[in-house]
């Protein structure tokens, strides 16, 4: 059998198993589609919170924009697990013992305030939205491949797909699903890694492969950075000293960020008591470092091949992994001089040769020259990666509109049925609006949720690490921030992004900090306003400083 028929295979069996697990955990009450009744194993949980965690950012995009930086794509991978540690160790026990389904529910709580909710749920939306639109993107590119149709689409498909087993399943059919989702991504994302792995170095272990020597003698990275010298590249491991500051406030922004995700940050009110939100919480660090530690070998791996098969190869003569991926419109040549060579170089004058670096870590196997099923595989995992996430973006939009605006804040009396219609109803408008967005992103898919990682950081991180650890911390301070830190991280990354209508240029960067790590001077203009205002307000009534101590106090 071919690979298109594989991937009809196991793409059909894995979504007919998805939908099935959305079905039988259908749920059945407002605390099932927020938390899933609160009773998710520990060791299931952190199988579903990798699935949330792991997106399309991490599956289709991480390896490919490592394989075109290099070195300095190795912030994304440093700024994700970072900050994943970061939640586990600093916020995750800490919200759970305070047992609110969502972190507008902390918020107004905490700061005892309803228009604090009310910024919160602006600040969840923004980031959330923002966020999704990247899977969304991620979605079209895997569909895309899958149905052999244009990019756009796919995405149309995806909405489809989406909207079925979110709208149904809610936090329960989500967290079930993830749990599959996990199995199948993980194993997609190794399975060709371990292949390509002993093809090329004779290693089965991708993460020392990615160290080893190749078949020819020389080491894998030695021989891409003279591959990449020779097409007139800096070398692969080369350090560009040039941008450290940005690399260091992208790197922070996506630890920070991670720390105030809301989809990641409800996964820890699934499980029954405290002591199984920290445990939970180790076993997503072990199935996430799966994923992680394999990517830089994935990206070094795919680049070589990528280098060997397409440069200074005749336009007739190339793969058909190439044409299948040009029907996309994803991959692209030029023929700038006409002489029916592929020129894939540096400079972009001469350069003929286009490509969307989401699609490398779905074509590295048909690149390698893989088994058929192993392609159909790995369109499998993609797009299981990035229907969990978002998915699990999708409930906290939902959950936000009908639990923060209408239950806690509009309309207080609605009755459970009618906050699950509005749940719902939510979660499809923003599945269209989230869809129609991804359509046209402003960036590859780890960029534009590198945005979303910003947005968290400049707006929740010093709220809810400052609501635990300082209860000194009051409404007026929170408030004043998270205003602060949204509206300026929100105005730089749309006057300096030219698909949101920007009109600034890098040029102009402030300490020349780019879009994806401006959310780090945002968090820190945050901070500041929040403790001088607090100081200069009120101290928070009694009963909130007391709460707040509380937090901090072990319970199993």
């Amino acid at each position: 059998m071919d690979s298109q028929i594989w991937t009809y295979i196991l793409v059909g069996g894995t979504f007919f198993l998805y939908i099935i697990i959305a079905i039988l955990s259908r749920a059945s009450s407002t605390n099932e589609f927020y938390v899933a009744g609160g009773g998710v194993h520990p060791v299931l949980n952190g199988m579903a919170t990798a699935a949330d965690w792991m997106s399309a950012a991490s599956f289709l995009s991480m390896a490919g924009l490592i394989a075109f930086m290099g070195y300095s794509g190795g912030q994304y991978l440093m700024g994700w697990t970072g900050g994943y540690v970061l939640l586990a160790l600093l916020l995750a026990p800490y919200l759970r013992k305070f047992g609110k389904y969502t972190i507008p529910d902390f918020i107004g709580e905490r700061y005892y305030s309803k228009n604090a909710r009310l910024v919160a749920l602006i600040c969840a939306l923004f980031v959330s939205f923002t966020y999704v639109v990247g899977q969304m993107k991620g979605v079209g590119v895997a569909f895309a491949r899958f149905l052999d149709v244009p990019f756009d689409t796919g995405v149309l498909i995806g909405i489809g797909i989406v909207f079925f087993y979110a709208v149904l399943g809610g936090m329960k059919g989500i967290t079930y699903t993830q749990v599959a989702q996990f199995c199948v991504l993980i194993f997609a994302f190794t399975v060709p890694a371990i292949f390509i792995s002993l093809q090329m170095t004779g290693n089965p272990v991708p993460q020392l492969g990615f160290g080893s020597k190749t078949n020819e003698g020389i080491y894998l990275l030695e021989k891409l950075n003279q591959l990449t010298v020779d097409l007139g590249f800096d070398e692969y491991t080369s350090v560009n000293k040039e941008n450290m500051v940005n690399m260091f406030f992208i790197t922070a922004a996506l630890m920070f960020g991670t720390a105030g995700l809301p989809h990641v940050i409800v996964r820890f009110f699934t499980v029954p008591k405290v002591k199984d939100a920290r445990i939970s919480a180790g076993w997503a660090l072990l199935f996430i470092a799966i994923l992680y530690t394999s990517a830089p070998a994935v990206a070094a791996f795919a680049r070589t091949n990528i280098i060997n098969t397409i440069s200074n190869t005749s336009i007739e003569n190339l793969p058909s992994w190439f044409k299948n991926w040009e029907n996309t419109g994803l991959l692209a040549i030029d023929d700038k001089n006409n002489d029916g060579i592929v020129q894939y170089v540096a400079k972009e004058e001469l350069n003929e040769l286009s490509i969307d670096r989401d699609i490398i870590v779905l074509a590295n196997p048909e690149i390698a020259d893989l088994p058929p099923w192993v392609v159909g595989l790995v369109v499998a995992g993609g797009l299981a990666a990035a229907l969990s996430t978002a998915a699990g973006l999708l409930l906290v939009i939902s959950t936000s509109i009908s639990h923060d605006l209408l239950k806690n804040y509009l309309k207080p009396n609605i009755s459970e049925k009618g906050e699950l219609w509005a749940a719902r109803i939510s979660i499809a408008v923003a599945v269209i609006a989230s869809g129609i967005a991804g359509m046209n992103p402003p960036g590859f898919v780890a960029q534009v949720v590198a945005l979303a990682f910003g947005l968290a950081a400049s707006s929740f991180f010093p709220a809810i690490i400052l609501g635990i650890f300082d209860k000194r911390m009051n409404r007026e301070g929170a408030i004043s921030g998270m205003i602060v830190g949204i509206v300026f991280t929100t105005t730089y990354i749309i006057y300096y992004t030219p698909k949101l209508g920007g009109i600034g240029t890098p040029e102009g960067f402030w300490f020349g900090i780019s879009p994806q790590g401006i959310g780090t001077l945002g968090m820190i203009f945050n901070f500041i306003i929040s403790i001088i205002v607090s100081r200069m307000t009120d101290l928070p009534p009694l009963n909130i400083q007391k709460l707040t101590e509380n937090i901090r106090i072990p319970r199993n």
